[in-house]
């Protein structure tokens, strides 16, 4: 059976020692589908359904594939305990996650081995562990949580391949977000508190600056929206979340 690894390495400037003690603090009910990370069980579908369409419309692979990631490297930044990876490897991607919390680093290689998955894992600052590029990057829910976003867009797109493919999602900064993802979800228990900070929510104009100054071009926004009888799905509604690929201007 193969072995998930962890490396360690030191954080400096894009992580926040808080959010980092935070998330780490929940790493032992990541995999809890019923837990604190309920939410992310729930969006975790959603994601992949755009990632896999993106990576299908990208590489012109066969869409009724089941490794359409075969032979390509695949780099998960703000991994958490690995919900994303997973499904990544199960693609076919040779994959890496990166956090920084050791603490879900290390839960995430634990439950990768107990799968079977052979994915690494290191903890610590992007720009400090020395990884080289990947054919995929993705960021899911993470820019909004570091102390530099612009830093952190020049490092993502570093570890990018020429011809490579991003994918981002990220709350948008908007009334309806502030009311539903930070009040609502908090009060009633559907995040953890503290896990949101409104200010720091970037709307799409945000990031494709961001993106641009690193050298990206973005892709047309999706919506991640809920409505109570769908749930999580894609829409062009951007009011709450929205995901989007970029790559090389």
């Amino acid at each position: 059976m193969p072995d998930a690894t962890v490396t360690t390495a030191t954080s400096s400037a894009t992580i926040r020692p808080g959010e980092a003690a935070h998330f780490g603090a929940l790493a032992d009910r990541w995999w809890d589908p019923s837990g604190s990370s309920a939410m992310l069980h729930r969006l975790n579908p959603v994601r992949l359904a755009f990632l896999r369409e993106a990576i299908d419309m990208h590489w012109g692979g066969d869409v009724e594939g089941v490794k359409p990631l075969a032979g390509r490297s695949a780099l998960d930044v703000g991994c958490g305990a690995g919900l994303l990876c997973e499904p990544l490897a199960r693609l076919g991607g040779e994959v890496t996650g990166v956090d920084a919390a050791p603490e879900n680093t290390a839960v995430a290689a634990a439950h990768a081995d107990g799968a079977g998955l052979d994915i690494r894992y290191m903890p610590g600052e992007l720009g400090q562990l020395g990884l080289g590029r990947f054919d995929l990057v993705t960021a899911m829910e993470v820019i909004e949580h570091v102390a530099d976003k612009q830093a952190f867009a020049v490092q993502l797109a570093t570890h990018l391949t020429d011809g490579g493919l991003m994918v981002l999602s990220t709350p948008n900064r908007t009334l309806a977000s502030r009311a539903l993802l930070v009040g609502a979800a908090e009060a009633i228990g559907a995040v953890p508190r503290g896990t949101h900070h409104w200010d720091d929510f970037v709307t799409p104009g945000e990031l494709a600056d961001l993106l641009a100054h690193a050298g990206l071009a973005m892709g047309e926004p999706k919506g991640i929206a809920w409505r109570p009888d769908r749930g999580l799905h894609l829409s062009d509604d951007l009011s709450l979340n929205y995901i989007v690929t970029a790559r090389a201007a």
